[in-house]
């Protein structure tokens, strides 16, 4: 079978298609997927191009979306024909996180092979359905972004009807939040340095937008946007850059999920600002496996699909992941095959 793989040291000109063994039928409490699409997240791109080494041939993705062929024994949960999606820690079925989900040892496209290829047999615990009616590529937006930001807003965040969300961005995440957040009748304010972006945001929804690149003080704009009091939920993507502003908007006793690190891996805090606040600043990483079928339950009912700006082919990987680096996306990268 063909599967994507990154040569040692990494970086996207060292990615190249393999052959690699069909797996062959599954074993006990194991299921055969054919899979059919991925989806591009930051920390994929991170592994591809070689700053988080990850060992030599790894095949790439952690997003994999596609349909059972096969059960092997003692599996009860699917059936072949059953459309399915990847967990992005598939050691982690429920509950708080623990110390196996500290880092991405067990995580696909990183500490394990991934999502790359056309066939894969893993544990049944690997998956959960995938959302009815969803094409395969729309449903491997769901693995990492989705989730994430499900978890930070409904499982971790306690979202309710009335309550103020701020989405840093337009990216997988930021989207996936905004159509959350207004599915269960919350207000968002969405940023970004694109104006146009920031049209489309309000098309979906959007109760306000901010070009943060035109006004530095996105967060005191968006506090005052809520009549001075503050934003209940913060989905903090950019990291040490940004954090400052979101403690700005963040009102008191709010909730900022520092999700991403796109503005580098360390740097100062205000800690004052953040203690005058008194604001639960809470890192997270995806989800669960129950998360993510709480997930897909909802949007089973909820009838909104994932923003997809831009589909490639499996062959197509190494230029999906340039795409990705330009930044000119809205919504989610898919490859598909």
């Amino acid at each position: 079978m063909k599967a994507f793989v990154v040569r040692a040291p990494g970086g996207l000109d060292r990615l190249e298609i393999a052959e690699r063994p069909d797996p062959g039928a599954p074993g006990p409490g194991e299921i055969r997927v054919a899979v059919h699409a991925t989806s591009l997240n930051y920390h994929d791109l991170l592994v591809a191009a070689g700053h988080w080494p990850a060992e030599d041939g790894r095949i790439l993705m952690s997003d994999g979306a596609g349909v059972v062929e096969a059960v092997g024994a003692g599996v009860t949960g699917f059936a072949p024909g059953d459309a399915v999606v990847s967990c992005f820690f598939p050691q982690w079925p429920d509950g708080l996180p623990h110390g196996a989900v500290g880092d991405f040892a067990g995580t696909p496209g990183d500490g394990i092979d991934g999502f790359a290829l056309t066939h894969a047999v893993r544990s049944a615990q690997a998956f959960t359905r995938a959302p009815r009616g969803w094409s395969h590529a729309e449903a491997a937006t769901l693995t990492t972004a989705g989730l994430t930001a499900w978890r930070a807003l409904v499982a971790d965040g306690g979202l309710k009807a009335g309550d103020t969300v701020l989405a840093l961005g337009t990216g997988g995440v930021a989207i996936a939040a905004l159509q959350i957040a207004k599915l269960m009748g919350a207000a968002v304010i969405v940023t970004s340095s694109s104006d146009a972006k920031l049209e489309r945001a309000r098309a979906l929804g959007a109760d306000h937008t901010i070009n943060y690149r035109a006004h530095p003080d996105w967060g005191t704009l968006a506090r005052d946007w809520t009549g001075g009091r503050g934003v209940d939920h913060v989905l903090e993507l950019g990291g040490p850059g940004t954090l400052a502003q979101s403690i700005e908007a963040v009102r008191v006793g709010g909730h900022i999920s520092l999700i991403g690190v796109l503005t580098g891996l360390s740097g100062e805090i205000p800690t004052a600002a953040l203690m005058a606040k008194q604001a639960r600043l809470q890192g997270l990483i995806v989800g669960s496996r129950r998360q993510q079928q709480d997930y897909v339950a909802a949007l089973d009912l909820a009838g909104i699909r994932p923003v997809i700006d831009r589909t490639f082919g499996f062959d197509d990987l190494p230029e999906a992941f340039r795409y990705q680096e330009g930044a000119a996306h809205f919504g989610k990268i898919c490859a598909a095959w």
